[in-house]
């Protein structure tokens, strides 16, 4: 079953669990062929129910001891912007597009998605703007995101202290 995970992570953004179980982009996930939307909504006041998309089948929650499997199930995920959010999915090779919450004061969640997405890894949008992302989206133009590699940086310093 082609699924959509959504993750707001810990924090509130029911904005975001408002736009994608509405009418019509759950029109248009049912358009690209999904049929299951999983939804993390964190602190949120909005949990939508197992029958609340007529095209989907709905699965959601508040919070589990890990959402890994969540991540790795899904076709394509729909991330807020928090650094550890979309590293996750990064990390576990998902297709992700971030939704950033415009109405954050001193937005550096912005900063994140405009830079991993300037390196091809995700696409980002806003609210407003995540319809017609949808629409428009080719998951295929996204490079994978490689995780760092600490031991490079470990041998460097004892070739710099002289223990290596």
């Amino acid at each position: 079953m082609k699924t959509v995970f959504v993750t707001v992570g810990t924090t509130r953004f029911d904005e975001l669990i408002e736009s994608v179980t509405s009418e019509e982009i759950v029109q248009v996930l049912s358009d690209l062929g999904y049929q299951k939307l999983v939804l993390q909504v964190g602190r949120g006041s909005v949990l939508p129910g197992p029958d609340s998309c007529a095209e989907l089948v709905v699965d959601a929650f508040r919070f589990k001891d890990s959402i890994a499997e969540d991540i790795r199930d899904a076709d394509l995920v729909i991330s807020h912007a928090g650094a550890g959010s979309c590293l996750e999915a990064l990390g576990a090779r998902r297709p992700l597009l971030v939704v950033v919450n415009d109405r954050l004061m001193d937005n550096h969640q912005l900063e994140l998605a405009k830079q991993l997405h300037a390196d091809s890894h995700l696409l980002y949008c806003t609210c407003s703007t995540l319809t017609q992302t949808l629409r428009t989206m080719d998951l295929s133009v996204l490079t994978p995101f490689l995780p760092g590699r600490p031991q490079n940086f470990a041998n460097f310093l004892d070739q710099a202290l002289g223990l290596h």
